[in-house]
């Protein structure tokens, strides 16, 4: 399988002079469904914005065998879809519909495909007949659903997940990760749900301290109990 990131030896600093990647390596392939697991501030967040670009460090980041870099950050972006852990910075328009088409229609597609496109990403994620919904009335779980369509109406390749199970009640998420199943996309799912982590993702990376500290079956590492409680995740 073709490698889809490949990261070597990745380093970050905030304007602030805090670090937050020290040497970060790491491989993802084709088809692929990884966890990205460790406390909070150990760097998984920070990762998934330098992957799209939107943060910029030192070290080798390849996507899709380019050295990502100003001149194709935009064009590798479109291949890597985003979902932010807060629906509500993806949901911005007045309705779902309008919400799901605006990537489409600013990446200049004709109105068919476009509607085309939204159809088949509300499908995708059971929003069905949402189209005239209004995205700031849907409940938590939906305005979730509602943010991977619009990431999917864009048909990216990868899947970036930050969080998306953060603040679901049970049957919410278990919708969610029914969708998440069912997709098609490479996925990279920060989370401290281990729980989705167990029954979704077959290979698990444990960050901490702004580097990989572990990485392997996720069976087997989840069943690692000194592990877990040495980088808080038990």
């Amino acid at each position: 399988m073709r490698p889809v990131i490949e990261i070597r030896d990745f380093h970050l600093t905030y304007p602030d002079g805090r670090e937050a990647l020290r040497g970060v390596h790491l491989t993802l392939t084709e088809g692929e469904k990884v966890a990205l697991v460790g406390p909070n501030g150990a760097g998984k967040s920070t990762l998934m914005l330098a992957l799209v670009g939107l943060l910029k460090g030192r070290g080798t980041l390849r996507v899709f065998g380019e050295d990502l870099d100003d001149g194709n950050a935009r064009r590798l972006r479109a291949r890597l879809g985003l979902v932010f852990q807060d629906p509500d910075d993806q949901l911005f328009s007045p309705t779902v519909f309008d919400d799901v088409a605006y990537g489409p229609l600013y990446a200049g597609l004709p109105e068919p495909e476009v509607r085309q496109r939204v159809t088949r990403a509300l499908s995708q994620v059971g929003l069905e007949g949402f189209e005239g919904r209004l995205s700031h009335h849907l409940s938590t779980g939906e305005k979730k659903r509602a943010a991977i369509a619009t990431v999917l109406a864009m048909e990216p390749e990868v899947l970036l997940l930050d969080e998306p199970s953060a603040g679901l009640d049970p049957r919410a998420r278990r919708r969610l990760i029914e969708v998440l199943r069912a997709l098609p996309q490479t996925m990279l799912v920060a989370t401290h749900d281990l729980g989705l982590v167990a029954e979704l993702l077959p290979r698990t990376v444990v960050m901490d301290g702004g580097v990989v500290v572990a990485d392997g079956p996720t069976a087997a590492l989840l069943a690692d109990e000194e592990l877990l409680e040495r980088h808080g995740l038990r």
